[in-house]
């Protein structure tokens, strides 16, 4: 595989230099203008083409001040503010509307569903992918995690971490990508507000977890105060052989913390791209998730600036295409509707998206290109495989947050997954405890090859610790630190 990989590297870099060298000699010659130029006017074009059929449309549709229809396609007013809710009847009702909805309601369209609000179908997402990582974990102990193809699958499922991610940077970079849209100043939420509320929504559970752990787990009794700082802290990830027994998938919960962390960082370095230059942040993201490729390949430990024995395969910067993926999501909802929104537009065409993703997922679990279970792989392995697992959870987040607003998604919005997705986070915690009380409670020897057995053991046990989790220790204590 890297021998392939080295060689379409060459290949292309090859073509690259000859388009330049070419596109140089053609701009000295006079027969093209510069790059940038070029860029330029091509951008000027299109926001010139975008205004102009915006208002087109609003010098010959007649505005409905209560309904709002256009074309046949009925928007309903949004409460108190005496008109549609995209803005057909701003210029009775005085209600501003966005680009974005003034650019939809010009082609007829709803806006998409993850423009503003909530959208139940994330949540039956989030369910699926909270049991999908349980999966995976079933299946290493069990050792039904290779050999097959089938099994390669269930060994992979752990990519739906890619989902979490992708979800939390659609969700948390909604707002601010909104408030760019709208030419507002600064950025749409304080820093310290943010961090606060991450802060009471994640550590609550998460510290009795911890201490669940040390003191249930006499393989644990052995660990000293240092392993307990550092797991409470979610710092653990940053030192050599962090693995704790009952706590080894909290790998997951220290890069989201740190991407919490980084995240004021990022809108308040983009705040400045806003109005017409808000057109740049897509861009600006595509960078940010490009970078995760990288880091893993750059030598750093032989640098002296990671120590020895740091796993940098599982460091924060390694996973920024994941969370680049729900930003950039963000990005395309609330900006004036593009290509992307109609490839959603057709209720079909989510299988589309969905066959689309399964098949970035399944690309993971080829022997011929990736390594199979838990293995070390090398940087451009690891790169591709964690580029492939972006591009799933774009795709498939993308025709539920892309989807016309008011569009159904029965199965996700059924009232099971609705509620697995609300008790997902204890799932996500709860199921390795259960998964190691599993063996013994069935007699079953760790890695025997019993997958039908421990998985609808440490399914239910994990549902039933979610749920009790959820009502009795996350939402008490979000309520309580809410009131301080």
């Amino acid at each position: 595989m890297r021998s392939v990989a080295a060689a379409l590297l060459v290949a292309a870099g090859g073509v690259v230099v000859a388009r330049v060298n070419a596109r140089r000699a053609a701009v000295a010659g006079g027969y093209a203008e510069p790059l940038t130029d070029s860029i330029r006017g091509a951008l000027t074009t299109a926001r010139k083409r975008m205004d102009r059929r915006i208002r087109v449309f609003a010098e010959t549709v007649p505005v409905n001040a209560g309904a709002g229809t256009v074309g046949g396609s009925a928007f309903p007013a949004a409460p108190g503010s005496g008109g549609g809710s995209h803005g057909v009847a701003a210029v009775d009702a005085g209600v501003a509307c966005t680009n974005a909805d003034q650019a939809a309601v010009a082609l007829g369209w709803r806006r998409p569903a993850g423009a503003k609000g909530f959208v139940p179908a994330l949540e039956g997402i989030r369910g699926i992918a909270a049991v999908g990582v349980m999966t995976t974990h079933v299946a290493f102990v069990t050792r039904s995690s290779f050999g097959s193809p089938a099994k390669r699958i269930l060994g992979r499922l752990d990519l739906a971490v890619a989902v979490f991610f992708a979800k939390s940077g659609f969700l948390l970079w909604r707002a601010h990508a909104r408030h760019a849209r709208e030419d507002k100043p600064g950025t749409a939420r304080p820093a310290g507000e943010f961090l606060r509320s991450r802060i009471e929504r994640i550590m609550p559970a998460y510290v009795v977890l911890v201490a669940a752990a040390m003191l249930l787990l006499k393989q644990n009794h052995v660990n000293g105060p240092v392993t307990w700082v550092l797991n409470l802290t979610l710092t653990q990830i940053y030192t050599p052989k962090f693995l704790v027994a009952g706590l080894t998938h909290a790998w997951s919960l220290a890069v989201e913390m740190a991407f919490y962390a980084a995240l004021p960082v990022l809108w308040t370095a983009m705040k400045g791209l806003r109005g017409d230059s808000a057109m740049w942040r897509i861009p600006a993201i595509l960078a940010f998730g490009a970078s995760g490729l990288v880091f893993p390949a750059v030598p750093w430990q032989s640098l002296g600036l990671i120590p020895a024995g740091v796993n940098v395969q599982i460091l924060p910067p390694a996973f920024t295409a994941w969370f680049a993926a729900g930003m950039l999501l963000a990005e395309i909802a609330t900006a004036p509707p593009g290509a992307l929104v109609r490839m959603c537009r057709d209720k079909m065409a989510r299988y589309g998206w969905w066959f689309a993703g399964g098949a970035a997922l399944v690309a993971t679990t080829v022997p011929a290109w990736f390594s199979e279970g838990f293995v070390h792989p090398g940087p451009v392995e690891f790169a591709t495989r964690t580029g492939l697992a972006g591009v799933m959870a774009f795709l498939v987040l993308s025709p539920v947050v892309l989807a016309p607003e008011g569009t159904r998604f029965p199965v996700l919005e059924s009232a099971p997954l609705q509620k697995l997705g609300t008790w997902s986070y204890g799932l996500f915690l709860w199921h390795q405890l259960v998964l190691l009380a599993s063996f013994p409670l069935t007699r079953t020897a760790l890695w025997d090859r019993r997958m039908g057995v421990i998985w609808p053991v440490t399914f239910g046990g994990s549902l039933a610790a979610a749920a009790a989790s959820h009502h009795f220790l996350e939402e008490p204590a979000r309520r309580a630190l809410e009131r301080r």
